[in-house]
């Protein structure tokens, strides 16, 4: 088994519930959300929330490409929100919000864009994917009180209506997939 690990950065909306989801799979070794995608350096939350950085809210995942594929985290990625939306999911609307991958690889671009291609052709949703393939240029971690949310913060509006039900349908649809307790 290799030892050698790869990273991963994708954005589909809130990184509160994208962080919640990834952090549960077998293979994701480490996991920090963040922001990429924008023109300014070292952006704070408040900045990315007025949509004029032009960052997204990503999550950074290293996995180990040995138990996870990157195809197979594409799967969980375009399964858990709504990728023909443009800069929206659920009542979140604005750029940071928007469906993206930021590959790391040429190897990468190349299996996201098959991916989506496939997804399309296969008619899997009822609009065309608008999520952006884009090269990754830099990652920003977001403040402290973003990392491990859902798990530090469960009993909050926020957690209980939106990342709950995000949550039980993910671990229904990948159970195998799942870190063991």
């Amino acid at each position: 088994m290799s030892n050698k690990l790869e990273i991963a950065t994708l954005a589909n909306g809130c990184f509160w519930c994208t962080e919640a989801i990834f952090q549960r799979l077998e293979g994701v070794e480490s996991l920090k959300s963040g922001y990429s995608g924008g023109t300014i350096k070292n952006p704070a939350y408040r900045e990315v929330t007025t949509g004029r950085t032009g960052h997204a809210e990503v999550i950074q995942i290293e996995f180990n490409p040995s138990i996870i594929t990157f195809q197979e985290i594409l799967d969980v990625f375009f399964s858990t929100h709504d990728p023909t939306t443009l800069n929206k999911q659920g009542y979140d609307k604005g750029t940071q919000y928007r469906s993206a991958i930021f590959y790391h690889s040429e190897e990468q671009k190349n299996v996201a864009e098959e991916f989506i291609k496939n997804l399309n052709e296969a008619k899997v949703f009822e609009s065309l994917i608008v999520t952006e393939v884009t090269k990754f240029d830099a990652f920003y971690e977001a403040e402290e009180y973003h990392q491990n949310y859902y798990n530090n913060n469960k009993t909050q509006g926020y957690c209980m209506a939106v990342i709950n039900p995000k949550l039980e349908k993910f671990i229904k649809k990948y159970k195998t997939k799942l870190k063991k307790q």
